[in-house]
């Protein structure tokens, strides 16, 4: 089993995407347990002095201002878990859970926090005994970090609350740890605090969905070019030359990949009379200008994501010279933004893929194409609801793409005045992926059907390739009407599996 190794100087994407999704195990290095070392003996000797310091030897947020004495301090540490595990609402995804655990962990290495070296195996045991604790999906303002989500999961390190196991039920966390000979953590000064101060929550989801938009952006250039065939549109629009003057990284990239799709067509450049094509509407001509920004929007979000995969976020933070401070790093407006910005642009990709949908169904715009792509109009009805689910789909995605980060709720008796809101925004851009993938789903089911209906014109080369794998997993072709739900699922997960793009690539090797 792959192996992901913790320092003092972060982790990677793919580390995260590895202990989220695949089960990769977690090692210390030998570098993080010595600085978890020397931090943990600056902050023992803090809490050895007279003088409180925040976090150390005091209470927290608005009741920051209470020094709490030597014999209280693990009854504090202790009492900030438990009070602060208060989530509720449906069960967080495992991946989520997992990469919440894996990140906070990684700042926990960072030599930043004062956690205890144990504390950090614990940790890194749980994660590799497959012991994911129950997080609920409603607790976190985003500010101070994900609170909520972090304290059940540091409940699970005490030994109390609930735990999925590895065989996926759900249990007692001290049962979980005893049966896989973990022993429940004792916090002391600052870890309980430490263990749930960060932005690991969002930025894990952030992660997640920039791997799955990689995939789905491929996809809608495919299914943006499979619209453009089968509605016999001209591919010159997507010549490098005319994008070169328009230089965003993302365009181009997207032309390129609808370009390598419709090599070879047949089908591209004619009306039904084969009349000329002059231009397509702009649903087909301005693909990659839609893509192209949500690509580049995918840019920024993926540097504010390595930014912050580089960062030590907790409150306070012990620094190399020996000194303990407070700071706002736990603001989680940077990862917030990009969040909602992503939301947007999968809103807008979703939507002008439902207008290419639609066009390819309506016998006035589809140039010769039957209406709904219907076998027999009238008897059949062919695609058209069909259509109407991915105008629900796009119509939930616009209600999606209003930012959670705009909105901000004061919490702990003002102290805490202004949130980010990051976690709402990460929960929502889950959907919103979802429900992208699904809208993507749809318009490759019309587009391959309307190809295929395309009697006497060859398809290009990639978009044979499509049809034959598309056909292979059971996605059916032109016919009478049939039970639609079993083949739209089916094409979801054609999609969600990244095997639409590996059919592409199997004759136009690698997309962009």
């Amino acid at each position: 089993m792959h192996t992901v190794v913790v320092g003092t100087s972060g982790v990677t994407a793919s580390d995260v995407l590895a202990v989220a999704r695949g089960g990769a195990r977690v090692e210390l290095s030998d570098e993080a347990v010595a600085a978890l070392t020397a931090a943990r003996g600056i902050v023992d000797a803090l809490a050895a002095k007279p003088d409180p310091v925040y976090g150390v030897s005091t209470g927290f947020g608005a009741l920051a201002t209470r020094h709490i004495g030597q014999e209280l301090r693990t009854q504090l540490q202790r009492n900030i878990v438990r009070s602060h595990a208060a989530g509720m609402g449906p069960r967080v995804e495992r991946e989520v859970v997992r990469a919440l655990m894996f990140l906070r962990l990684k700042t926990v290495c960072s030599g930043h926090t004062g956690v205890r070296p144990e504390v950090a195996q614990t940790m890194a045991d749980v994660l590799n005994a497959g012991i994911t604790p129950v997080v609920h999906e409603y607790g976190s303002l985003g500010c101070s970090g994900d609170l909520a989500p972090l304290s059940h999961c540091a409940l699970t390190l005490m030994g109390e609350g609930d735990a999925e196991g590895p065989d996926g039920a759900v249990r007692t966390a001290g049962e979980l740890l005893a049966e896989h000979g973990i022993a429940p953590v004792e916090l002391r000064e600052k870890e309980g605090l430490a263990l749930l101060n960060g932005t690991d929550g969002m930025l894990g989801m952030l992660i997640m969905a920039l791997a799955d938009l990689d995939t789905l952006y491929k996809s809608a250039d495919v299914t943006a070019a499979l619209s453009l065939e089968a509605l016999l549109g001209t591919e010159k629009v997507l010549a490098p030359e005319l994008h070169a003057i328009r230089p965003h990284p993302g365009q181009g990239a997207a032309a390129a990949n609808m370009l390598a799709v419709l090599q070879g067509s047949g089908l591209t450049g004619h009306h039904q009379d084969d009349a000329p094509r002059v231009q397509d509407a702009y649903s087909v001509r301005c693909a990659p200008q839609v893509a192209g920004a949500g690509r580049d929007t995918m840019a920024h979000a993926r540097l504010v994501a390595e930014r912050e995969l580089a960062s030590a976020v907790d409150n306070p933070v012990v620094l190399p010279d020996g000194r303990v401070e407070s700071n706002g790093n736990f603001h989680g407006a940077p990862v917030a933004y990009v969040l909602d910005f992503l939301a947007i642009a999968a809103a807008d990709l979703a939507s002008i893929a439902e207008r290419r949908t639609d066009r390819l169904l309506d016998k006035n715009r589809s140039h010769g194409l039957p209406p709904f792509l219907a076998d027999d109009a009238g008897v059949d009805s062919g695609l058209m609801i069909a259509q109407y689910t991915q105008a629900a789909l796009v119509s939930e995605l616009k209600r999606l793409a209003v930012p959670a980060s705009a909105d901000s709720i004061p919490s702990s008796a003002m102290q805490e005045d202004h949130v980010s809101m990051g976690w709402s925004a990460a929960r929502k851009l889950r959907t919103a992926v979802d429900n992208l993938t699904r809208v993507i789903a749809i318009e490759l089911y019309a587009a391959t059907r309307a190809v295929e209906l395309r009697e006497g014109l060859t398809p290009a080369p990639a978009t044979r390739a499509v049809l034959d794998a598309v056909r292979a997993a059971g996605v059916e072709g032109p016919g009478p009407d049939r039970f639609l739900a079993p083949d739209l699922a089916a094409a979801d997960a054609f999609v969600r599996e990244g095997r639409l793009v590996a059919a592409v690539e199997s004759v136009t090797g690698p997309l962009r």
